[in-house]
C-alpha cells in the first residue's frame, strides 16, 4: 500500500519494454496510472493536493513539500476572497475565518506526478501549461544502478521507477515521519531481478571475452 496515488506522464517515444514505470503499474496497480502524453489530465494551477517531481530553481525538498502546499492553501484564499463585489469588512473576516481553518488542517499531498522519458525529451512535457503552476518536488541526490545509462548525463539521473522509490523512501522518512522498515522495497522487485540478469550476463561476457584474450 503506498500513501498516495503516482501519475505517470510518459513520454510518447519512450518504448514500453525498455521503460522501468511500468514496473510501478504491475506492482500497485491501483495507486498507479501512466499517461502517454500529450494525453494527460487536467491539473489544476493551485491544486494544493498534487506535486510534480522535477528539479529545477523552483523546486522544493520532499521534506519541505507541507509548508509549501500549505501557503498555496493561504494564497488561495486570499485569491478568493479578493472579490470587489463583497464588502471590505466581510471580506476580511471570511479570509480570516478561512485562513484560520487552513491551519488547523495539515496541507497534505495526495498525488505525485513523475514523467517518464529520456533527459533529452523532458522539456516538451514539463513545459506543458497542464503541468505550469504545480508545486516542484526535487529528489535527494543518489546514483543510479540503472544499466542503460544516458550518455552524457551524470550518474545522478534516475530510472523512472528508482526515482518513486527514492521519493516514497524519504516521503515517508521526512513527512510521515515514520521509520523506515522497507514498506516500498517491493516496487524493486522486477529492476533487482533485470538489474541481477544484466550483470550475470555481463559478468559472463567479460569472462568469454577473457578467456579468447588468452
Amino acid at each position: 500500500m503506498l500513501p498516495l496515488k503516482i501519475d505517470i506522464i510518459k513520454h510518447p517515444n519512450e518504448t514500453d519494454g525498455k521503460s522501468t514505470a511500468i514496473h510501478a503499474k504491475l506492482l500497485a496497480p491501483e495507486f498507479v496510472n501512466i499517461y502517454t502524453y500529450p494525453c494527460i489530465p487536467e491539473y489544476e494551477e493551485k491544486d494544493h493536493e498534487v506535486a510534480l517531481v522535477f528539479p529545477g530553481p523552483k523546486s522544493v525538498s520532499i521534506k519541505d513539500i507541507s509548508l509549501h502546499l500549505q501557503k498555496r492553501i493561504q494564497n488561495n484564499i486570499r485569491d478568493k476572497s479578493d472579490d470587489p463585489d463583497k464588502p471590505s469588512v466581510k471580506r476580511k473576516k471570511t479570509e480570516e475565518q478561512d485562513l484560520s481553518d487552513s491551519k488547523c488542517k495539515e496541507a497534505t499531498l495526495k498525488r505525485i506526478i513523475f514523467i517518464d522519458s529520456t533527459w533529452n525529451q523532458t522539456n516538451k512535457i514539463f513545459t506543458d501549461e497542464r503541468l505550469q503552476g504545480l508545486l516542484q518536488v526535487e529528489l535527494k541526490a543518489r546514483k543510479t544502478c540503472f544499466w542503460r545509462h544516458q550518455k552524457g548525463k551524470p550518474d545522478t539521473f534516475l530510472s523512472t521507477i528508482e526515482a518513486i522509490y527514492y521519493f516514497l523512501v524519504d516521503y515517508h522518512t521526512d513527512v510521515l515521519q515514520e521509520k523506515y522498515k522497507g514498506q516500498y522495497d517491493n516496487l524493486l522487485f522486477f529492476y533487482s531481478f533485470m538489474y541481477q540478469l544484466v550483470k550475470n550476463a555481463k559478468r559472463s561476457g567479460d569472462k568469454e571475452t577473457r578467456k579468447i584474450a588468452h
